[in-house]
């Protein structure tokens, strides 16, 4: 991701022309800012579930319209860290909003009081000029919670917040339209007819993901990550390879269910998903493999693709996962 201060030597020789950059999406969990994110982009990139903490990494995805063009940048949430993945998930966050050239802090009135970001966060927030806010799910709120939340908004940084729908999309054109008008001068980033910038196979393994968070419960879903192994696009239909990986055995077990009809209904529904995401036909292979307390271990984020915490970037601990469990759909 390219920094405005470095990007701003290269739109100088033609100031003007066009504007771009990247807008930063940021909150506590659970206040919409995949929901928002696929709804400014119209398409859907972010997975999107009830349940908070579902967004993991930075998904990048553009809007670009005649002379200008938005890369808004899903993060994780702004949360305070029990363990090391959310460690991670919160620096890339703030990463995230160092590196951006505009940031959006969203806000969340059906639960108030755990709206705010935490300290750390909130105070990058407030060293930024150029943070918008915006209040998202007014329809489902009450009048005085966003009175109050607006309140709160022009006492700390000085801006009136927008407010917004992501579900619904009201009010989201005024807001997209005012984030474009604040953009830098520069050249389009990316070509105009992209929306995405990780790979096909990242949005897979999310999709993957999202379809556990839905179908199983309590901690299953924050303990599992998907990573995938084969991509084969040329065939027909294409040929996916996947591996689960959860922290115990049990969890495996539960993913798998009674003969395997847990693994095979997650099989059957995930690849729906990918089939009408990639246009075409499927065959997706999934295995289920543990590697205990991957969630804590140095060694094991790195080896799954995670950001390691700085002050964790020496240690090992990483442990080789056991042998899995296969389903095909």
């Amino acid at each position: 991701m390219t920094g405005p201060q470095e990007r701003a030597k290269t739109s100088a020789d033609e100031p003007g022309e066009t504007r771009a950059g990247y807008v930063a999406l940021v909150g506590r969990p659970n206040v919409g800012k995949s929901t928002l994110l696929n709804t400014l982009i119209g398409e859907k990139l972010s997975i999107v579930t009830p349940r908070a903490q579902t967004t993991r990494e930075r998904v990048l995805g553009i809007y670009t319209v005649e002379d200008a063009q938005i890369v808004f940048v899903d993060t994780p949430g702004l949360l305070e860290p029990r363990y090391l993945l959310q460690e991670s998930m919160l620096e890339q966050a703030l990463l995230a909003l160092r590196e951006s050239d505009l940031a959006l802090l969203l806000l969340d009135p059906t639960d108030p009081e755990e709206t705010f970001p935490a300290a750390p966060a909130l105070d990058a927030l407030r060293r930024r000029r150029d943070l918008l806010v915006a209040i998202n799910k007014i329809d489902l709120a009450a009048p005085e919670t966003l009175d109050r939340l607006a309140a709160w908004a022009r006492e700390l940084f000085g801006v009136e917040p927008f407010r917004v729908s992501a579900a619904s999309g009201q009010g989201t054109g005024e807001l997209r339209d005012a984030l474009v008008a604040r953009l830098p001068a520069s050249p389009l980033l990316y070509p105009p007819d992209e929306i995405a910038v990780q790979p096909v196979r990242f949005f897979v393994a999310e999709l993957v993901r999202e379809t556990i968070f839905e179908d199983y419960h309590a901690e299953v879903p924050y303990a599992t990550v998907v990573r995938v192994e084969e991509f084969h696009e040329a065939e027909d239909p294409i040929l996916i390879r996947a591996n689960i990986f959860v922290e115990r055995e049990s969890q495996k077990a539960i993913l798998i269910g009674e003969r395997g009809a847990g693994i095979k209904r997650l099989g059957q529904r995930a690849r729906e998903k990918i089939e009408a995401f990639v246009g075409a036909r499927v065959y997706l292979e999934l295995w289920v493999k543990s590697m205990p307390r991957w969630r804590k271990q140095p060694g094991a984020l790195r080896l799954l693709g995670y950001a390691v915490p700085r002050e964790q970037r020496g240690s090992g601990g990483g442990r080789s996962s056991r042998g899995g469990e296969r389903a095909r759909s």
